[in-house]
């Protein structure tokens, strides 16, 4: 159904698939693996990206991270909370970040609020980062504001 639904989207909108990225909890993809497997491969099909987020709390297996069809892979915050106070959270964020490079996935970090987390993660290879350092949520228009001073490289 959801593929049925992203089909229709797609061809109502112009979309191209190319530019819309799907994000699906690591817990949820990990309920019912083989299902997930089926509908992330036949979604990927379409050309959309997939993400798993929040990844490293759920019920993770590395042999799915080779078999689920992901581009993207999002740290969740809780390893990223105590950059750079926590040496376990350092070692495994910056295992998470090299693993997904030898697999060609992109790593994004959750919750970064910290100039030293930021530091930290880009000296890792974590080219993406997202939380409160960068910027808070912002309702549409302050947003559209926030992208005409800053997202245009201004």
């Amino acid at each position: 159904m959801l593929v049925e639904q992203l089909v229709e989207a797609l061809a109502e909108t112009g979309l191209d698939p190319s530019h819309l990225e799907l994000e699906v909890t690591e817990t949820c993809a990990m309920k019912d693996t083989d299902k997930s497997i089926d509908i992330l491969n036949s979604i990927k099909k379409l050309g959309v990206r997939v993400s798993i987020d929040d990844f490293g709390t759920g019920y993770s297996s590395l042999s799915y991270l080779k078999k689920f069809p992901v581009n993207t892979l999002k740290v969740d915050r809780a390893f990223v909370r105590d950059i750079p106070d926590d040496t376990d959270d350092m070692a495994i964020t910056t295992a998470i970040i090299q693993m997904a490079s030898n697999l060609d996935v992109t790593v994004v970090a959750e919750g970064v609020e910290t100039k030293e987390q930021r530091d930290f993660l880009a000296g890792k290879g974590c080219a993406m980062a997202q939380g409160y350092y960068f910027s808070r949520p912002l309702p549409i228009d302050d947003y559209m504001l926030w992208l005409a001073a800053y997202g245009q490289g201004s």
